[in-house]
């Protein structure tokens, strides 16, 4: 199946992403969120990431042109014509269902839909469409324009063909993709580092250590590019701990539960960057100045 227009549900820190590259790879997107306000400050961030890349050499082509590839709007409508979605709301179960049977009436019969969830099972959400079959997952990483894996999921009900066709397309977008063949809560590469981060919480509940040098140790020590408190406040408290939630929902496993502090820190609106404190404070530019 050919790809030509592509839509995204979401112009967030990961919609945004998802746009942005979808567009530096050549393809007219569509990016949609209910409000001006949030697509005025998505385009601005996206932007300003496009500029990167071309003065890096990083992808083909002007700033203006992979920017007029790409238009916003706040109409769902908009999805019309296009050949694949991706949607990247918020990680709650009713608001993705909600969105998907929605667009199952307005999008075309050949139309994909897929879920960027990075806890929730794709065919829960597939089972609210009429088109089980060209529902999947596609799990990005944030950030979406620098990290390269994505996890394309097969529901119970999705066909080989949607399978292999998100594939190609998030290849085509420079990713490189992991089949997960079996469709369960919290996907493959979260049900492997949720443990890490609830254990990192609760070393800091307990006192053994702060939340900086967990951060350092695992950089330092993992190789990794970032430590898991920076990389929750980067992607928001608020989506960890909807995604930790799923996944203990599904299992029951105590290794899933969300800690107390990060409860505690959601309810409070301590949710990382966008917010401008979560385990770090930031300014109103987000540059970290301190844990909180």
């Amino acid at each position: 199946m050919e790809i030509k227009k592509i839509f995204v549900a979401g112009a967030g820190l990961m919609g945004g992403g998802i746009a942005q590259i979808c567009a530096q790879a050549g393809y007219h997107v569509t990016m949609r969120d209910i409000s001006d306000e949030i697509l005025e400050k998505s385009l601005k961030a996206i932007r300003w990431s496009v500029g990167k890349f071309v003065e890096k050499g990083k992808v083909e082509g002007s700033v203006q042109d992979i920017m007029g590839r790409l238009k916003v709007t706040t109409d769902l409508a908009d999805a019309t014509d296009a050949d694949f979605v991706f949607e990247a709301i918020i990680e709650n179960l009713e608001a993705k269902r909600s969105l998907f049977s929605e667009l199952d009436k307005i999008c075309l019969e050949h139309t994909i839909l897929a879920t960027n969830t990075s806890a929730i099972p794709v065919t829960e959400i597939a089972e609210a469409t009429q088109r089980v079959p060209k529902v999947a997952g596609t799990h990005f990483f944030s950030p979406v324009p620098l990290m390269r894996a994505v996890e394309i999921v097969k529901g119970f009900g999705t066909s080989q063909e949607t399978v292999d066709t998100a594939d190609n397309l998030c290849q085509s977008i420079g990713k490189e993709t992991i089949r997960v063949n079996i469709d369960v809560a919290g996907i493959v590469l979260n049900r492997l580092n949720f443990p890490s981060t609830i254990e990192a919480i609760r070393l800091v509940e307990s006192g053994v250590t702060t939340v900086e040098d967990i951060d350092k140790g695992m950089r330092l020590g993992f190789g990794r590019p970032m430590g898991p408190f920076e990389t929750a406040d980067m992607a928001g408290l608020d989506i960890g701990f909807n995604a930790m939630t799923a996944v203990y929902n599904e299992t029951r496993e105590e290794k899933f539960h969300p800690p107390m502090l990060l409860q505690r820190k959601v309810k409070l609106g301590q949710l990382g960057r966008k917010t401008g404190i979560g385990w770090y404070r930031y300014d109103e530019n987000g540059k970290k100045l301190g844990p909180a």
